[in-house]
């Protein structure tokens, strides 16, 4: 959510002039509409005098001199560079509300955690929890943590994460988010931003979910009913690499402790986030690197995932269907559209809808009657 003020009325001619003079050394001004794209806007359409990256926050200081943002567009062969009447000034958050939900999430996991180890008869038998707690935690705090300091990096508001609890389910919490108090300056903002988190909390799943692995015991899959989570290519790789063999396997699987267990919802929430939609971290990758092209992903993922639910019963992607119809189909546009991505960053966004792949759990837990 990004708060603004009221937007101020119509300009006068005066102020649209003086506003003009106040960036000519910055943009060469071709013609000027006013009222477009939208009543209130002004339009310059023209050319930089030099590299908009290097003087958007310049360009930005000038602007809101005279009340208003500047919005950076491709034009034909100019640029577009439209004035919209608002200037934004985030509000100071109450970190209060971040603090409580931290203390309930932690406890919500704590009870998950120690429910794994047997019936809870006393206050101090949640305390079991606290290998599943402090490591559900590390990776949806560091996730979180990697968009708050890209954001601040980038001078962008932005408040500190917010966690969800959710105790009456198998992982304790639905997450955590962040809020932008304000829009991302340009291409190279939202790729930082968006990839921060993922690439951290994988930084903190990847390992964990290995000596998850490594400390849990293997043996014969239960008689009774049993629920059966997901491979993904990479948590497959990893059993590889931990037992020599693909698991599950001639009756045989891992029993994860509540490490891996938090380690293998750390691999799903990233896959999760990584999808290549709307206002999911996916969604800023894709955007950034083919632009408006990125909405036409949405038809085939959606028709991808009523595919799984139909071969194969995974109706958790009923729930994602509908939550991407109100988040895939809306991308974060940055104020500055017009700088590209440099090399590295463009390698880093290929390589993160490659890690996208390699982490997607198609079927992400299976129900196995006796």
């Amino acid at each position: 959510m990004i708060n603004r003020v009221p937007p101020i009325p119509v300009a006068p001619p005066e102020i649209i002039e003086a506003l003009r003079n106040d960036i000519n050394d910055l943009f060469v001004v071709y013609d000027t509409t006013l009222d477009a794209p939208e009543k209130g806007h002004v339009r310059f359409r023209g050319l930089f005098q030099q590299d908009p990256a290097d003087c958007y926050d310049d360009l930005r200081a000038r602007f809101e001199r005279h009340g208003f943002t500047p919005l950076v567009r491709p034009a034909g062969d100019r640029v577009a560079l439209i004035g919209i009447p608002t200037v934004f000034e985030p509000q100071e958050s109450n970190r209060l509300i971040n603090l409580l939900l931290l203390i309930i999430t932690l406890a919500s996991t704590l009870y998950v955690g120690a429910t794994y180890e047997g019936e809870i008869s006393s206050a101090l038998d949640v305390l079991r929890g606290w290998p599943f707690s402090l490591s559900i935690m590390l990776i949806l705090g560091a996730h979180e943590l990697g968009h708050y300091f890209a954001a601040r990096y980038h001078n962008v508001p932005v408040s500190l994460p917010y966690f969800i609890p959710m105790p009456l389910s198998i992982i304790g919490t639905m997450g955590a988010f962040i809020r932008l108090k304000a829009p991302v300056k340009n291409r190279r903002a939202l790729l930082d931003v968006g990839v921060a988190g993922p690439l951290a909390g994988l930084l903190f799943a990847i390992p964990l979910l290995l000596y998850g692995l490594a400390t849990s015991e293997v043996g014969p899959l239960p008689v009774g009913g049993y629920v059966l989570e997901g491979n993904s290519i990479l948590y497959a790789l990893m059993k590889l690499a931990v037992f020599g063999r693909f698991l599950p396997s001639g009756g045989i699987d891992v029993s994860l402790n509540q490490v891996a267990w938090a380690g293998w919802v750390g691999l799903l929430v990233t896959g999760l986030n990584l999808i290549p939609l709307g206002q999911l971290d996916g969604g800023h990758v894709a955007y950034v690197l083919f632009g408006q092209r990125a909405r036409q992903f949405f038809w085939p993922i959606v028709v991808g995932m009523a595919a799984l639910v139909l071969l194969t019963g995974a109706t958790t992607w009923v729930i994602w269907i509908m939550l991407l119809f109100f988040l895939g189909r809306t991308y974060a546009q940055p104020l500055d559209d017009i700088t590209r991505l440099d090399p590295r960053r463009r390698a880093i966004g290929i390589f993160t809808l490659i890690l996208f792949f390699l982490v997607f759990t198609p079927i992400p837990l299976q129900v196995v009657m006796p």
